[in-house]
């Protein structure tokens, strides 16, 4: 492995994460602004509306913005805080090279001269394929659209993927063999009108806050509430019914709850005979799994699971909600297809209150994969692989067919490729691998690996500290664009200031960079809005259909729902982005009528056998462990760790261990424990809490280094969407050494440092006057 160039206590004084507290200038009067521009929260993909105040070019606070109809002026604690990312002091400012003494600064010219060389050179004694890249899916519809289209025209490479993967892609994967098209079923005003909400594997009050107003309001309607999970997370503390079910054990008890509404009549054969097709299938696949047998693997009781499958079944609506817990696992699919299942033979879809729903993760992860951003995916969610779809967009793009490379590798692989030796180049824009990807010292053991690696991000996040070619691009509030919500509203994201210092528009980079490979002609774009005219191009005819959506349009009416087709004939033929119309009003609940988007209007039953985790505890790894968020931190930490308030309510990660194993380790609260898997270990103070299953550990994996969960974790994908088993591991828990302890003390100490305690060297008041400029 390379030897990092500056040491931690030298990265931590140099580029953070420094702990930020006030604004420029420090807290103002309400009314110390120049401009008050509505746009979103950069965060979770509930993209809950904010007014952002703007004075001299910088942030310096916010107020709510009452009028956007998803949160009404309600924000988490996360969104509170959001705007302290700005005129940050550890903001990349300019380009930079890694050298064996550090970074040194560069010019744009060199910089992106060095990398366009880079990859050049590799693909020329490689293949095109020898260099990838990996993208994050909080960018904009439009940067999303763009980098689909600059990895395969520019690098001209079939190695693109995003880090949705690490999110998103078995509700996606499971919701198109269900139900043809990959989205949420409802807006979320229908969850109001729910008699019984079903919410498995997600801990919404923490990574959805705002989301639980709509569940609380659907309870004061008379809603019965029923909570899966192996933490009694503080929403399922108020549930009707709780099922601490074990972890990697969702899809027996999902079968179990079929199992049981055909055993009792309580399906809708109607429905199923009109606008279904599979059932027998499905059926007899269940035939044999009992409550009796499920209780067996999930520990939830026989009679628990027929009553939730009774709640479930004889309310006269009902809504599932899922999230990762569901999703992050070997089985992620099937348990996503389970679920949709239980909503087709009960005919609880396409009606208000009535609805399966995944709650997408990132900002724009239901947009981020939708327009071209996967490596098998093409604009519109269409088939990279398809002659059709690869004909269609070789026409919106204006280049031969061939020229767009076929189906490539999902982040994992693209990891696991480049450990092998057979990847030698990346770029990255805002993906942090070495914090969110499983078995992180592989990964970081990969990253050395590399004969070039450019990464393009608005701080030195753990990831780029391995790059040779850093490049400052933008923040969230730095670029306009358009972004889509968990509920598929698809929003406006506004830009109340400009990237500061030498920093550049993420767009505007990957454009330069394309100039520079000869590949400009397919780039000759001058703003975003330009990019988005041609994704509604692009998507037009695709199961995620845009074309029917104007730039005013979301402005004017808060958001318009996808799928929003063309109406006119004009616009199904036209190839001249002026003539497409906006006359589709946007489409807020899917599937009414009981129509759904397979090519014959019939939803898909999913026959599911029931199968273990990649990996189980034994006498060796005792112990489940599984990974999730906190409320005040968000993914990998990225931004959430350098905004002070947010990390004074979690400073650090802590190991969720239950009285009963407690007391059998000896361990009690604030205790050092260590945590040990088949890839590595963690030292970590304990938190004792009732709220777990007593067989099962819990650590938030939102940051890095020796504080990281995917430390842990393990590589083991889903067959279908390849997404890692993070969930599920085997790990084994014991009170920490004297030498251990002293360890864990030093790397809590130097994970952050605060703007009051900078080195005199770090240059506080330069990098102020820099980031003004």
């Amino acid at each position: 492995m390379a030897k990092p160039p500056l040491s931690r206590e030298d990265y931590l004084s140099t580029y953070g994460p420094t702990l930020h507290y006030t604004p420029p200038g420090g807290l103002r009067t309400v009314d110390d602004y120049d401009d008050l521009v509505d746009t979103h929260c950069c965060f979770c993909g509930q993209q809950c509306g904010i007014k952002l105040k703007v004075k001299d070019n910088e942030v310096v606070g916010f107020e709510p913005r009452y009028e956007f109809p998803f949160n009404r002026g309600k924000l988490c604690p996360k969104g509170i805080k959001r705007y302290l990312q700005g005129s940050h002091p550890d903001r990349l400012l300019h380009p930079m090279r890694r050298t064996p003494a550090g970074y040194e600064r560069i010019s744009w010219d060199e910089a992106l001269s060095e990398t366009v060389s880079k990859i050049q050179e590799i693909q020329a004694k490689y293949g095109r394929d020898s260099f990838a890249m990996l993208s994050g899916v909080s960018l904009t519809n439009e940067k999303s659209y763009l980098v689909g289209k600059f990895a395969r025209l520019a690098l001209q490479t079939a190695n693109l993927d995003y880090n949705g993967r690490l999110c998103m892609v078995s509700a996606g994967a499971g919701n198109k063999k269900a139900y043809g098209i990959d989205r949420s079923s409802n807006h979320w005003e229908d969850i109001t009108q729910a008699k019984v909400i079903f919410i498995i594997g997600t801990n919404i009050a923490e990574c959805f806050p705002i989301t639980t107003d709509y569940i609380w309001r659907a309870r004061d309607n008379g809603a019965k509430i029923i909570y899966a999970d192996p933490r009694m997370v503080p929403m399922a503390r108020t549930a009707d019914l709780f099922l601490p079910l074990r972890v990697g054990s969702d899809s027996a008890l999902l079968m179990a709850m079929l199992h049981v509404l055909i055993r009792d009549r309580l399906i809708d054969e109607e429905f199923i005979r009109n606008h279904t097709v599979g059932f027998e299938d499905a059926a007899d696949a269940v035939s044999n799994a009992t409550p009796e047998w499920a209780a067996e693997i999930t520990g939830i009781p026989a009679e628990k699971i027929e009553l939730a499958a009774r709640w479930y079944g004889e309310a006269e609506t009902g809504m599932i909600l899922h999230a990762r817990g569901l999703e992050h696992q070997t089985k992620g699919v099937d348990n996503v297809v389970s679920c949709a299942n239980l909503a087709l033979a009960t005919g609880k879809i396409g009606k208000p209150g009535c609805g399966h729903s995944t709650i997408t993760g990132q900002g724009n992860g239901q947009g981020g994969r939708e327009h071209g951003h996967k490596c098998d995916q093409l604009p519109g969610n269409r088939d990279i692989t398809n002659p059709e779809h690869r004909r269609y967009i070789a026409e919106v793009w204006g280049c031969p067919e061939e020229e767009i490379p076929g189906k490539g590798l999902t982040a994992q692989e693209i990891l696991n490729e480049i450990h092998a030796g057979h990847i030698k180049g990346l770029l990255s824009l805002c993906f942090n691998p070495l914090v969110s990807l499983p078995d992180a010292n592989f990964n970081r053991e990969a990253l050395d690996k590399l004969e070039h690696y450019t990464v393009i991000d608005f701080f030195l996040s753990e990831t780029a500290q391995h790059a040779d070619i850093v490049l400052p691009g933008s923040l969230h509030e730095e670029d306009e664009g358009t972004s889509t919500s968990g509920e598929g509203r698809v929003i406006k994201i506004n830009a109340p200031v400009t990237p500061p210092g030498e920093a550049r528009r993420d767009w505007e980079i990957l454009l330069d960079i394309a100039e520079r490979l000869g590949r400009g002609k397919y780039f000759a774009y001058t703003s975003t809005r330009e990019i988005f005219e041609e994704l509604r191009l692009a998507s037009r005819g695709g199961t995620a259909d845009y074309s029917g959506i104007t730039w005013e349009k979301v402005v004017n009416t808060q958001g318009v729902f996808w799928p929003a087709p063309q109406v006119t004939q004009l616009g199904k033929t036209t190839m001249n982005t002026a003539e497409l119309d906006s006359q589709h009003p946007g489409t807020p609940r899917l599937y009414e009528g009981g129509r759904f988007y397979h090519a014959d209007g019939k939803a898909r039953f999913n026959a599911v056998k029931w199968r273990e985790s990649a990996e189980v505890v034994d006498e060796e790894y005792p112990v489940w462990f599984t990974t999730g968020r906190v409320v005040s931190q968000y993914l990998s930490g990225t931004q959430t760790r350098r905004i002070g308030p947010l990390v004074d309510q979690f400073p650090h990660p802590k190991l969720e261990i239950h009285p009963r194993m407690a007391r059998q380790l000896g361990i009690r609260t604030d205790d050092w424990v260590t945590v040990q898997t088949r890839r590595g270990q963690v030292i970590i103070q304990a938190n004792v809490v009732s709220t777990i299953r007593p067989d099962t550990v819990f650590m938030a994996y939102h940051w890095g280094g020796k504080e990281s969960a995917n430390l842990l974790t393990q590589r083991a994908l889903d067959p279908i969407s390849k997404i890692p088993e993070y969930k599920v591991s085997a790990c084994r828990v014991r009170l920490a050494t004297p030498e251990e302890q002293a360890e864990g003390e030093r790397v809590k100490a130097m994970s952050s440092v605060t703007e009051k305690n900078l080195p005199a060297g770090y240059g506080l008041r330069d990098r102020r006057q820099e980031l003004r400029k």
